[in-house]
């Protein structure tokens, strides 16, 4: 089929790094942690401009000799943003995210990439990074999205399409059996006063949202959803017990082989919560790409990551209800919101764009935000 224009604001650029100088500077760090005499060499492909919209994730091949064995390894870099390059989040805890990839490859069968070598300091790349196996397979694209077209997810069988569904759910189903997530994950809590996680959670989205607004005129729409979740944050006993909530659970952060998963990405968002955190997340990320298609009137794929399917087959893998999820899609949503508001300064920063006399133009999750509200009341 015909493809329509994304919108301008889906690709763009994510840092003023010298890309020439990676190599070599990752050749001088890699020296320093393997045996004498490795040797190593770097190649760099690329970065991934296709998902995502904020760290920096770099392609390369590193070649080093050890046990007198010379052999090339295929990694990727994950490189936090630096601060002039108007990052999303105020803060990137690489650490963290290292962690809890090692932690879920090691407590869990859920598939996760090998991690290397983790540098905290930023004195290699000049923000904090880590190395990890790069995984071959294929990735549901952004850029376009995928309802979009003529990819391989939408020209797809429909089974194949609810296997891809219903294994990714599992991927869900089974991060969230890892018993004492407390105790295994206390780092990740938010360092936020709350009465529950939940809302812990929330008042890290308003610092968020604070952070975002320095460079930035307020937002109705998210100071409307922030007001209207503060005043029905859902019981400790509708929350259920927290989990691990990876966070920024959506299939495009997920590299597919047969349409099975082999390997669960991007856990910068990761954190401590109600299970419907994430099921939410997924469902909500989704939505967003369709009411897009819908927009430009365009087929979509309204069959798939349907709320009923999702929820039902949670419950299947799980054994656990989830209930109502519409004050998580709220929060959802605003948080998408949040993020549109620091990707659409950084496109300014970029000279991209110019700056929007109205900066929820920007949001593309806008007008999907608005029916969830109306259906609430808020």
């Amino acid at each position: 089929m015909t493809q329509a224009p994304p919108p301008a604001d889906l690709k763009m650029q994510r840092s003023s790094r010298d890309a020439a100088r990676v190599p070599e500077v990752l050749e001088g760090w890699l020296s320093r942690l393997l045996p004498a005499g490795a040797e190593p060499e770097v190649v760099l492909h690329s970065g991934i401009d296709s998902n995502g919209m904020s760290s920096e994730t770099l392609v390369l091949d590193a070649t080093w000799t050890e046990d007198g064995s010379r052999d090339t390894v295929p990694l990727v870099a994950r490189v936090a943003p630096a601060p002039q390059d108007f990052p999303v989040f105020p803060r990137y805890e690489l650490g963290h995210q290292y962690e809890v990839i090692r932690q879920v490859g090691e407590l869990t069968d859920v598939p996760v990439p090998g991690v290397r070598w983790l540098e905290e300091s930023g004195e290699v790349l000049g923000t904090p990074c880590f190395l990890m196996d790069r995984v071959d397979g294929v990735v549901p694209p952004d850029v376009l999205p995928y309802p979009f077209g003529d990819n391989w997810l939408y020209d797809a069988d429909r089974a194949d399409q609810r296997r891809l569904q219903d294994s990714t759910v599992d991927v869900l189903a089974r991060l969230h059996a890892i018993d004492e997530p407390l105790e295994r994950f206390g780092y990740l809590a938010p360092e936020q006063d709350g009465e529950t996680l939940l809302h812990r959670n929330l008042a890290k989205v308003r610092a968020w949202y604070h952070f975002a607004v320095r460079d930035l005129a307020p937002s109705p729409i998210v100071e409307r959803a922030l007001t209207w979740l503060e005043a029905n944050v859902p019981t400790a006993e509708e929350q259920g017990d927290p989990v691990l909530c990876w966070g920024d659970a959506r299939i495009g952060n997920v590299i597919y082989r047969d349409f099975e998963p082999v390997a669960v990405l991007d856990w910068e968002m990761v954190t401590l919560g109600p299970r419907a955190l994430d099921v939410s997340w997924l469902l909500f990320a989704h939505q967003v790409f369709e009411s897009i298609v819908g927009m430009l009137e365009l087929p979509g794929m309204p069959h798939f990551l349907r709320e009923e399917d999702v929820v039902t087959t949670y419950a299947e893998r799980t054994g656990v209800e989830l209930g109502d999820l519409d004050w998580y899609h709220v929060y959802n949503g605003l948080q998408w919101c949040i993020v549109f508001m620091r990707t659409g300064a950084r496109q300014v920063h970029f000279g991209e764009i110019e700056m929007p006399a109205d900066i929820e133009s920007l949001f593309h999750c806008k007008p999907l935000l608005e029916s969830i509200l109306a259906k609430v009341g808020a």
